[in-house]
């Protein structure tokens, strides 16, 4: 059964959330499943993640990351094996993409390769003008302006 989404009265009533219709009309379209490499995806803290990859056999040199704004590649390729001849051949060692999309803010802090596992780690870090903040009340006896940040 497939099931197509009209997003149009979405597009006609919210202003700046283009990636967020683009992303939901993606995850609908139907694409095969590419599984390798397998990983893991985790949240390690309130606004911490870890991404897991089995990477058996590649080196440092032979992998990629990549940061993009809200996108992570990772990429592999194995290096040419001089000699050797198989009787069997099971360790996968083609070459990979895998792409994440990444939320608004959330940057790659680390990347270690250890045990054929590479882990990635990443953390959400809002910008100081994005956080909360509190806003004084004044009274009509003593109004008050809202003290702007001097840039300097």
């Amino acid at each position: 059964m497939n099931t197509v989404f009209d997003f149009a009265p979405l597009w006609r009533s919210g202003i700046g959330f283009d990636r967020l219709f683009d992303m939901l009309d993606r995850a609908g379209k139907w694409e095969p499943a590419d599984n390798y490499p397998p990983y893991n995806i985790e949240k390690t803290g309130e606004d911490a993640y870890r991404v897991t990859l089995a990477v058996a056999g590649l080196t440092p040199e032979e992998l990629s990351i990549t940061s993009h704004p809200n996108l992570l590649v990772v990429s592999g390729k194995k290096a040419e094996s001089q000699g050797g001849s198989y009787l069997h051949r099971g360790i996968a060692g083609r070459a990979f993409e895998r792409r994440f999309n990444l939320a608004e803010h959330v940057n790659v802090t680390a990347a270690r390769l250890e045990n054929g596992l590479l882990t990635i780690d990443l953390v959400r870090e809002l910008p100081e003008e994005m956080k909360p903040r509190r806003i004084p009340i004044a009274s009509s006896a003593q109004p008050q302006a809202i003290e702007e940040k001097q840039a300097a």
